[in-house]
């Protein structure tokens, strides 16, 4: 049972359970606790599974470690702490885990100052960098606290020893494990299983995470099935300003070069206001590009003082501005998203949102790293760049003020893990099948678990479906008639610990020309992500010029260069967040409110009122998004929650833009069946292009009706699989699924496989599985990958059923231009030849020829 602590602890109970050292320590430090310590420490004293869900600089590690201390120092008082780990501190972030190391020997030390000789408690840090010699000192000398990360966890528990070690272990803390809605905490969710399974005691679930919803389903994805678990929210503990801004008062009747250094002084002067800024783009290319400009526009302010902070520079790069924020040397950090969990970053007075962070909890993950102390004000400015940015920041921010936190999404049932696991638990001992699948379903995320799916799993790891011939071996042995499963072959432990994981690499993929004059001259790289994005035909931009995709071999892509049609994704596509489908119900819902009013012929001056009051924003963005909608209303029709608008308008070719704002997962999934439906019906050549708040079709020949009477909730699926079948995006997929569940070896030997040859093998293995069985395990699991966690089917079925019922009404209409909210949507593909003035300048040709047209309506 999930349950909600409704009242927290006060300081004078929390003193008296403590014992005197650890108390004093409090005080003499703190003065007190902060309000996450008075809802955790005395519930996990107690041994109850507890989540604790608490903004940045809350407090929220030491109240997870405050019981444990006090326990340990009470053991060691009396004589009683033995050589065995009694809490284990699993953290995704190998940084975040050099902090905590540092973060307890600091009150240890302290401690043992006030107490006046050593306490002997120990804390360890084991990862994939811990050395031999420091592992086998382990052994020996076993840390009281073991502060390690999923990957390494599953390692740990194959390895006897250690095993024998960690049977006493008392405690869990599952840190950031808002971040661990993924494959990654699917593992760990296994692993944790594993752990209760070798336990004598059954150890305590401790789970810290920053701003996440709903509480209740990340509580039981911490405590797995049938188990009770307390919730403390303290998210509304701390105080926020958020505000919206525009670097100009009219984003669409502007110059693009006045815009640019509109934008720099904006951020130069907040920068210049404040003690140390973090700014957060969306994008790696975005965090380079606002580094340059600052430096180039203002090179007597920012030379040593600025720092970039993104997944591709090097950790030893990362680490070094971390350090330098620490230390308050720099003034301000770009960021993409590697700064949005909780390392200690030192003090941060404001935080920069350059564009919408696409979901209100990374919204307040953000801002939140801002007055990183408890009682700090955490001070965040979304920057909107143009019309439709500014109504979504504005949503978004009045979300966070009002702290309605969209739903995390966990994967379910994911095959390629189970089988990395499964080998993992056949290594450590021989199970009986009923014992193992058992175990297995106590996780939350294998609840729903089908025998059938567990029993394909072990017919694949023990080589029932024959792929030897592809080198692909078995891993265990399966004895049906006694229904046991143990581990095969004698490198069976080397080939897990080089081979484990659950992040998949990525690589870049060579450009080259595949026909006519300069075939096979290499003309750059583009972004593997980006690559499984495409399909056949489809156009897109590198180094300024134009490429039609016509076919790929391993990691080389091979293109036509003589192309005219007009490019159909953008270059950046892959790297992009996508809105949240709750957000994006917040915007339709807006959307229906402010057309009501334009209906009733309310005045100007009411709907601005309404604007302002409703978003909490600013007098100037409240003007901007009244003429935006009101544009829209008279031009064409405000497509909201009731209502899915679907523009025709003849260009080069037929046009048909779905205004459906339900965030870029589920109009992928809308977009790939409309377009295959389309196609199927006659039409060849069939164009995409797709955005959060709608995509677009583009072809000779559209049977949007029939495509639209035809698709429902409940073949939505099947169109599905067919469309992705033979795309590029089911085969990088099939490659990241096939390498987790150990199909394909990245190491074996000593010998590294290169992506480009694990690719390649994908390809063959494939080829293969898909002529073997239609529901190959691995198959499948790249299949759910694609249609669950890359696209959004479940929400997609939602949307589908509310057109069947009625609930969202579907209205076609016909224009001479596509309308005010549908040009972003039409500029999707264009955005790489565009440079941002030329772009600027089409909104601003396409805004005075709307206003020519309503006028001339009048």
């Amino acid at each position: 049972m999930i349950e909600q602590i409704n009242k927290p602890n006060s300081d004078k109970e929390i003193l008296n359970s403590l014992t005197p050292l650890v108390g004093k320590w409090f005080k003499e430090k703190f003065g007190g606790f902060t309000e996450s310590q008075k809802y955790a420490i005395l519930p996990i004293k107690g041994r109850k599974n507890i989540l604790v869900s608490s903004p940045t600089g809350s407090g929220k590690t030491l109240c997870a470690f405050a019981s444990i201390l006090d326990y340990l120092i009470s053991l060691e008082e009396k004589g009683e702490l033995e050589n065995k780990t009694y809490c284990i501190y699993v953290s995704p972030l190998k940084a975040l885990s050099r902090d905590i190391e540092v973060n307890l020997n600091t009150p240890l030390k302290e401690m043992e100052k006030i107490r006046g000789k050593k306490l002997g408690i120990r804390v360890g840090l084991r990862t994939g960098d811990t050395t031999t010699t420091e592992r086998s000192k382990m052994l020996k000398k076993v840390p009281h606290i073991l502060i390690t990360t999923p990957e390494t966890l599953a390692i740990v528990l194959t390895t006897r020893k250690f095993v024998e070690l960690l049977k006493g272990t008392e405690f869990v803390i599952v840190d950031e494990i808002h971040s661990l809605a993924n494959k990654r905490g699917v593992y760990l969710s296994l692993s944790l299983e594993r752990l209760e399974e070798i336990s004598k005691i059954t150890p305590v679930r401790i789970g810290l995470s920053a701003t996440v919803a709903p509480l209740e389903e990340v509580a039981n994805f911490l405590v797995g099935q049938k188990r009770d678990c307390l919730v403390a929210d303290v998210q509304f503990i701390k105080k926020t300003d958020i505000k919206v801004i525009t670097p100009v008062s009219d984003l669409i009747d502007v110059e693009g070069q006045f815009l640019h250094s509109s934008l720099y002084g904006l951020l130069d002067r907040l920068i210049q206001e404040h003690k140390t800024t973090v700014v957060f783009t969306n994008t790696r290319s975005a965090t380079e590009r606002v580094v340059h400009h600052l430096k180039e526009r203002f090179p007597d302010k920012y030379l040593e003082n600025i720092g970039a902070h993104h997944s591709s520079l090097s950790k030893e790069h990362r680490f070094n501005i971390e350090q330098r924020l620490r230390e308050g040397k720099l003034k301000v950090v770009v960021t993409s998203t590697s700064l949005e969990l909780g390392i200690d970053i030192g003090y941060i007075d404001l935080v920069i949102l350059l564009g919408s962070p696409k979901s209100v909890a990374r919204s307040l993950q953000r801002i939140g790293r801002a007055g990183h102390k408890l009682h700090d004000i955490a001070k965040g400015r979304f920057i909107a760049m143009d019309r439709d940015d500014l109504v979504e920041c504005c949503v978004l921010a009045k979300e966070a003020m009002e702290r309605k936190i969209d739903k995390i999404q966990i994967p379910q049932n994911c095959l390629d893990v189970l089988s990395q696991q499964i080998y993992g638990m056949a290594i450590y001992k021989i199970w009986e099948e009923d014992e193992m699948f058992s175990i297995i379903r106590k996780s939350y995320c294998y609840r729903n678990l089908s025998r059938e799916d567990f029993l394909n799993v072990l017919s694949y790891l023990s080589g029932e479906y024959e792929l030897e011939a592809r080198n692909v071996y078995a891993k265990v042995w399966y004895d049906k008639e006694t229904r046991q499963i143990g581990k095969k072959g004698k490198l069976a432990r080397v080939i897990y610990m080089t081979n484990i994981g659950t992040i998949p690499e990525e690589s870049f993929v060579s450009v080259q020309i595949a026909a006519g004059e300069g075939i096979g001259q290499k003309i750059g790289v583009i972004d593997e992500a980006f690559l499984e994005r495409m399909k056949k035909g489809d156009v897109f931009v590198l180094g300024g010029q134009k490429y039609q995709y016509m076919y790929v071999k391993g990691m080389n892509i091979y293109v036509n260069s003589s192309v005219k049609r007009p490019p159909t994704i953008p270059s950046w596509f892959s790297e992009m967040l996508p809105l949240s489908f709750d957000s994006a119900n917040e915007i339709n819902r807006f959307r229906k409110l402010v057309e009501e009013r334009l209906k009733q012929k309310n005045s100007p001056e009411e709907i601005k009122g309404f604007i302002e009051q409703h978003l909490y924003c600013e007098k100037e963005a409240g003007e901007a998004i009244y003429n935006y909608f009101y544009e829209q209303f008279r031009y064409a029709v405000i497509p909201h929650e009731k209502k899915i608008v679907i523009e025709r308008y003849k260009g080069e070719k037929n046009y048909a833009i779905f205004h459906s704002l339900y965030g870029r997962r589920v109009n992928d999934a809308l977009s790939r069946a409309m377009a295959f439906l389309v196609g199927r019906a006659g039409g060849r050549d069939i164009e995409v292009g797709i955005r959060d708040n709608g995509f677009y079709l583009a072809g000779e020949k559209l049977e949007i009706e029939k495509a639209l009477k035809f698709l429902n909730s409940k073949n939505v699926e099947e169109i599905l699989e067919e469309a992705i079948n033979k795309t590029e995006v089911l085969n990088r997929r099939f490659r990241h699924c096939a390498t987790r569940a150990l199909m394909i070896l990245r190491n074996y030997k000593g010998r590294r496989k290169t992506v480009g040859k694990q690719q390649m093998k994908s390809h063959f293995l494939l080829a293969s599985v898909k002529r073997i069985s239609h529901n190959f395990p691995i198959l499948k699991e790249a299949r759910r990958e694609v249609m669950e966690d890359l696209m959004d089917i479940n929400n997609t079925r939602v949307v589908l059923d509310r057109i069947k019922e009625g609930k969202v009404k579907i209205e076609q209409i016909n224009v001479k231009l596509p309308s005010p909210f549908a040009l972003s949507i039409v500029l999707e593909g264009y955005t790489d030849l565009l440079k941002m003035e030329d772009k600027i300048e089409f909104l601003k040709r396409m805004h005075k020829e709307h206003l020519k047209e309503i006028e001339e309506r009048k």
